[in-house]
Formats: structure tokens, sequence, C-alpha cells
């Protein structure tokens, strides 16, 4: 085999050895061994070149208060949202957990660096659709294969992005003023590229729960190379008065002062018969329907049943008087 020859011998092997080993011969590997080097972790919210991920948790718990609070004023419920641990991933690994077909919503938040990504189940839009329209938010845990979302559904996909821009801003007032604007959706996770495969994004999971065991998860995906200019103002300029108790307070008034002003749907049932579609269909205007009328009528609020009522009159208007509560109807 060539160079065969070239190879030391046993003997010639142990001599070198032994020579490196008592310093009669001298190593030179090239390499400055006196240049200290400094490990580097991306994960580490502590490191000097890495993205302070305390700073963003406290961003997400400033983003879940004004959330709770922009749902309530257009869904008229009051939703429970929580949040996951903040993760750095690799944008390949984070879609591969990803089925569709879902919202996936592309946005540009200046004056950050390229695209972010707002990720909403299909379960929380169905919740969202329900209540919106006085329900008690059920909804389809999925999308059904192969259908787009209706022209309803997207109404409300925009109604909650409008909800999530307005709790973002909000959330990084104390950091950075930033303006949200919204650039493209799909259903498929595939199409929204805000990063490549290998490159690192921040991912923010809030789940919320708009209903009866109806949950859902909102995904902010923010790429790493977005966040890593402004590093220095997410160490220095993160208030830590969040969550004290004064802004809990101050929170707790403002989610009261909306709670009162929601408007309600208040409705009167006098009774209630039964029918079949034959008789349904030959009614015409002037025909008289019998029905029996119980002891009180039942006053519904956003279709709830909530109290036994009497109906009557006072003055020249209809009027209705409360008797007694109800338990909701579940």
């Amino acid at each position: 085999m060539a160079g065969i020859d070239n190879l030391l011998s046993p003997e010639e092997l142990d001599a070198l050895t032994a020579g490196l080993s008592d310093g009669s011969i001298e190593a030179d590997t090239g390499l400055n061994s006196e240049v200290m080097a400094m490990r580097h972790d991306l994960t580490n919210e502590d490191s000097s070149l890495g993205v302070n991920i305390g700073a963003v948790d406290m961003i997400n718990e400033r983003f879940i208060r004004q959330f709770r609070l922009g749902l309530l004023e257009v869904l008229r419920t009051t939703p429970k949202v929580s949040m996951a641990d903040v993760k750095i991933m690799k944008f390949g690994e984070y879609l591969k957990d990803l089925s569709a077909p879902l919202s996936v919503n592309t946005i540009r938040l200046n004056p950050l660096r390229g695209y972010s990504m707002a990720v909403i189940e299909p379960s929380i839009v169905f919740a969202a659709l329900d209540n919106f329209f006085g329900g008690f938010g059920r909804g389809f845990d999925k999308l059904p294969p192969g259908r787009l979302f209706t022209p309803t559904e997207t109404s409300i996909i925009k109604i909650m992005l409008d909800v999530l821009f307005g709790s973002l801003k909000e959330a990084w007032a104390p950091i950075l003023a930033i303006s949200c604007e919204h650039v493209s959706s799909e259903i498929n996770p595939q199409f929204a590229q805000i990063a490549d495969e290998n490159d690192l994004v921040i991912v923010s999971r809030f789940t919320a729960d708009l209903g009866r065991d109806v949950s859902g998860n909102v995904d902010l995906v923010y790429p790493y190379n977005a966040l890593k200019p402004i590093r220095d103002l997410l160490r220095s300029r993160v208030q830590t008065g969040d969550g004290d108790d004064v802004s809990d307070q101050e929170w707790s008034a403002e989610l009261q002062s909306a709670a009162v002003d929601a408007e309600l749907e208040v409705s009167v049932e006098l009774a209630q018969i039964e029918t079949t579609l034959r008789q349904f269909e030959a009614m015409r205007e002037g025909d008289i329907v019998y029905f029996n009328k119980g002891e009180h009528a039942r006053l519904y609020v956003n279709s709830v049943p909530v109290f036994d009522a009497d109906v009557g009159a006072n003055g020249s208007q209809m009027a209705a008087r409360i008797i007694k509560p109800l338990m909701p109807v579940k």
C-alpha cells in the first residue's frame, strides 16, 4: 500500500510518546493556548449574546391581562388564559408540532426585524364565534379536513387579531413602542415561512378557555433574529412592577369597569309549545296558536334562563316583574 513505508514503527512511537511526556521533545500544536474561550448557550437568558427570556415572560404576563380584557369587551365573556414556558427552538421543529388546518397569520411588528406569526387553533375560533352571538362558547375541536374558514369565521378571526394587536402594543409599551400589521393568513403553517427551518424562533404559547370544556392554544412566534438586536432593551427596561399588588388592582379595576358596560340581551318567554313540521308549514297570517300559560314566565339574559317573572303592564309599557332567581341550565 502506498505510503506504508513512511509509518513509524512501534519502537519509534514509544520513543516519541516518552519524549513528549518528559519534555525532551517540544510540542507545538499551532494553537494559541493562552486565549480564553467563553462558552455560549443561546437558550440561556443570562447570556451576553442571547435574548432575555425573563423579559419575554413579563411581556407575556402583560399581554394576558390585556388579552382577557379585550376578549371580554368583544365576546361578552371572561376567558381563562394561561401561558406555558417560553421556548427557543428551530422553526422546523416548531412546525412539526402543528397539525393543519389552523388559523396561521403572518404579522409585522414594527420596528422589529422581519415577520412574526400568530397561530390560533380552530377550537378557539368556533368558541369565540358562539360567544359572539350569545352562546356558551360551544364549538368544534378541529376544522374538518378540506374546509376553509367561512366568511363569518374569518370575521371572528379578524376581531381576535385586532384584540391581539392591541394587547401586544400595550404589553410591549414599557420596553418598545410597536405597531402591528396583518400581512397574510393561511390554514397550513408550512406556507407561513417567517424563517428558515434551521433558524431559531421564540415561541410563546397561551391556552385560552372560552366556553364549556372548550380550550385551545394561541401561539406568538418571534424570529430569534427579531429580538436579538433589542436584547439590551429587554435586559435593562423590563419593569419589575409587573405582577405586584398595585398593577393587579389596576387591572381588576379596568376589568370591572369594562364588565359593567358590557351589553346584554334580555328576553322574556311566556310559554313553549310543540308542533309538527306539517302544522308549522300550514301556519298563515291570522292563525291563532293556543298554548298553556305556566305559573310564571321565564326571563333570559343572553339566552341563559336567569329568573322566573310575571308579565304585565306598567303604565303604557309592557313589563316583567322578577319573582325568583334560577340556576343556569347546564
